[in-house]
């Protein structure tokens, strides 16, 4: 008997029920809050400080100092922040991930099943993992919608799918996305919005930001790439735009020396020398309480109150067409023999 034959033939009838083999995509970010009070940011929090990657500190000091001083103080400022940019739908992040998927599903149509989760909070990664399992999904990729590579970003959404394929008797085949800071399409999207967001001002700025997430300078002298990756992300699409691009990190966090120059001193900075800016963050894949709430609305009073005029936040790719257009193209060349 010939496979193609193998293939076609019938089932027994007592055999167990088995969805028909499907392709599934699984589109990640960081997380969320489930809602803008302390008692949600204090359950997200505690999740996310807790993860060994993203806090490098032993257990035996860190926890102490997360349950006695963090999860009382910074949950309730927390909550008024995310109050500010919280939406009808919820969370941004969390509604503009889903779009993202949405998007995706309808190019994709019946040959892929797409799903999202969030690293921390939910949905959670190993149910949209079963969810995809469920409906037939036999090769899965893992897409984690981070451009630049660090250890508390992209490993961790690693680390979380290993961690719930323990528990799976049969396990599904995986790819995961790489990281795609200096990939043509993601560079090509983002001088799209960027001019598109430049043009639609009226003033020319005198300075173009690139605000990345910090991250402890530490990181970069253990071998983390994350830096170097911001570094070229920002000189790659300087090349395409033309003009200047500026590298800044921001969300500096406890005593550590962070990656610098920090974007709020820079802010403060050029507010002082009365020079016009449009910040923009090209490592964060939707917009977020980082993006609305840090950049949009604090780093634009920081900036005015240095004596500034001139300020714009130009929004993320999230799920607008030059943004969607590159998840395609990066999904399907990852979806090569699959498809």
């Amino acid at each position: 008997m010939t496979n193609a034959k193998a293939a076609a033939a019938p089932l027994p009838a007592d055999h167990p029920q088995v969805a028909p083999p499907r392709i599934g995509v699984l589109l990640v970010n960081l997380g969320t809050p489930d809602a803008p009070d302390a008692p949600s940011v204090r359950r997200y929090l505690a999740e996310f400080l807790s993860d060994r990657r993203v806090v490098e500190i032993p257990q035996i000091l860190w926890q102490p100092i997360l349950r006695g001083i963090i999860l009382t103080t910074r949950p309730k400022k927390s909550a008024h922040a995310y109050a500010q940019v919280w939406t009808d739908e919820g969370s941004p992040l969390a509604a503009i991930t889903q779009r993202q998927a949405e998007a995706l599903q309808a190019v994709f149509r019946e040959t892929v099943q797409v799903a999202h989760a969030m690293r921390y909070g939910e949905p959670a990664i190993g149910g949209a993992i079963d969810a995809l399992t469920a409906a037939g999904c036999r090769n899965i990729l893992v897409a984690p919608l981070y451009p630049q590579y660090c250890a508390a970003t992209t490993a961790t959404v690693v680390d979380a799918v290993g961690k719930h394929l323990q528990t799976l008797r049969w396990q599904p085949t995986l790819r995961f996305l790489p990281p795609y800071y200096d990939d043509a399409a993601y560079l090509g999207a983002l001088k799209e919005s960027a001019e598109r967001g430049l043009a639609a001002l009226d003033f020319t700025p005198d300075v173009l930001l690139a605000s990345f997430h910090g991250m402890p300078e530490r990181t970069l002298h253990l071998g983390d790439p994350y830096h170097c990756q911001c570094r070229k992300t920002a000189r790659l699409l300087s090349d395409a735009l033309g003009r200047p691009v500026e590298v800044v990190f921001q969300s500096r966090f406890g005593r550590a020396k962070w990656l610098e120059p920090a974007t709020d001193v820079r802010l403060e900075q050029l507010g002082r020398e009365g020079r016009s800016v449009a910040v923009f963050a090209p490592g964060f894949s939707a917009d977020c309480l980082e993006t609305l709430e840090e950049l949009a609305i604090r780093g634009k009073q920081q900036f005015e109150s240095a004596g500034g005029r001139h300020f714009a936040y130009l929004p993320c790719l999230n799920a607008d067409a030059p943004g969607m257009a590159m998840l395609e193209t990066l999904v399907r060349r990852e979806l090569a023999g699959w498809l």
